[in-house]
């Protein structure tokens, strides 16, 4: 593949940056800080880089106007506010996009499907009745949407992804390899002892611009839509269970869980393998930290944790004998002890008072 080239300054107004030094210097792309060469550039975003950005090779830096006066040795610099922005913002540029477009021969697609003419349907692609695919939308080999779902444009479908349920599809969402939107959601009905299934009627909507990794299961609702809004961006290896809702642009993090019937805020942050129980709402702009669970609501924002963290093993060993020792103490007395400490501390407050 041809490699891209872009002059410095060409680069600086996609970022909307100033551009400093050799303002037609071709660069071939980005690279770090450490493997960067004459003709590629990197960013520096923070101090503490500042000395590998020192020995760095590369052609041009993307910096901030303060570290740019720390840099004297190198010459060529994009100015910018968010170097780290900007850095995200020229990868687009330089990302090697799929340019086919067109039906492969070996896909089967139902004659009521819609099609757009410059969308692309990749080998042994399964597409059903009535399901719609937009405009340069790419749906990779092996994937298969079924009857009535409908996807919308600039979508990026990888292989072996699975869509079911009816699903709607909104615009820019990019689904990875191996995942499954509007499967069967986990619903049964205690009976006798036996489990009696529920019939899964609802279905799956996923806003513009969502992003879901690879290896995850989106399931739709029994009556109502499961939601994922606009701009959530989901790991690889994430359970989102029925009818769950989650708000604008909220990132979960691999290996999470979320349980069935939860609503989860706008602008939320669930790090790695965070469980969430079902039933429960949390806040706009909550935090969970990594392997925490969530076992009740969260009405305030902030960042929650739960669990303890690592200890060398023998410490971990002694705490956890401490925790059964405590778990062993009625509750009542150790409120008495707490009030009786409580007291004692107070007394010694009054005694030091009256020596003043």
């Amino acid at each position: 593949m041809k490699s891209k080239q872009f002059h410095l300054d060409e680069l600086a107004q996609l970022v909307q940056g100033e551009p400093i030094g050799q303002t037609k210097l071709p660069l071939y792309g980005l690279a770090s800080l450490a493997q960067a060469g004459p003709h590629q550039i990197s960013f520096v975003n923070a101090e503490k880089h500042l000395a590998d950005a020192q020995r760095s090779q590369a052609g041009a830096l993307i910096v901030t106007a303060h570290l740019r006066e720390l840099l004297p040795q190198h010459q060529n610099f994009i100015v910018v506010a968010n170097p780290y922005l900007a850095f995200a913002i020229l990868t687009h540029v330089f990302e090697a996009k799929p340019s086919k477009r067109g039906i492969e021969a070996t896909a089967q697609i139902d004659p009521s499907a819609i099609i757009a003419d410059d969308a692309y349907i990749g080998h042994y692609v399964v597409i059903g009745e009535h399901a719609v695919v937009g405009s340069n939308t790419i749906i990779q080999s092996h994937t298969k949407i079924d009857e009535g779902v409908e996807i919308g444009s600039d979508c990026f479908i990888d292989s072996h992804v699975t869509i079911t349920g009816s699903s709607k599809i909104a615009n820019r969402v990019r689904i990875h390899a191996n995942t499954v939107i509007g499967g069967e959601g986990f619903g049964f009905a205690p009976y006798q002892g036996k489990w009696n299934r529920i019939a899964q009627l609802g279905s799956v909507q996923l806003g513009d611009d969502v992003r879901i990794g690879s290896n995850c299961s989106i399931d739709r609702g029994a009556l109502d839509d499961t939601v994922i809004e606009e701009g959530v961006i989901i790991d690889n290896l994430v359970q989102i269970a029925h009818n769950v809702k989650i708000g604008a642009h909220t990132a979960i993090a691999a290996k999470s869980g979320i349980a069935g019937s939860t609503t989860i805020g706008k602008n939320c942050v669930l790090a790695g393998a965070v469980g969430v129980v079902g039933h429960i709402n949390i806040a706009d702009n909550v935090t969970i930290t990594g392997m925490s669970i969530v076992t009740k609501s969260i009405s305030e924002a902030g960042s929650y944790s739960s669990g303890t963290g690592q200890f060398e093993t023998n410490h971990w060993k002694r705490t956890v004998v401490r925790l059964r020792q405590l778990a062993d103490v009625p509750l009542t007395k150790l409120v008495k002890q707490i009030d009786h400490m409580q007291s004692q501390i107070e007394s010694i407050e009054s005694t030091l008072k009256l020596r003043k």
